[in-house]
């Protein structure tokens, strides 16, 4: 599955969690998986959790932070420093 076929399982509905992205339309942000995984927990975990999420959808999920990180520019803050 390529990253546009992942990513095409994010989706937005005003009506959950105020237009967050969210999986497949179901009441799981992306935010939330991208939260569970920073905080240790495996894809294998995640899956039991919750019995109809696919690991196609936490993927898309990596794939939609990718693609917002991918775009970031940082300019670096200069700042002088005394003897």
């Amino acid at each position: 599955m390529n990253n546009q076929e992942l990513l095409n399982r994010i989706t937005t509905n005003p009506q959950i969690f105020n237009g967050k992205p969210i999986i497949r339309g179901r009441r799981l942000a992306v935010e939330h998986v991208l939260g569970m995984l920073a905080a240790g927990d495996t894809i294998e975990t995640l899956l039991e959790g919750y019995p109809w999420l696919e690991r196609e959808d936490v993927l898309a999920c990596l794939a939609y932070a990718y693609r917002l990180v991918a775009h970031e520019r940082i300019e670096p803050l200069l700042v002088e420093t005394q003897p």
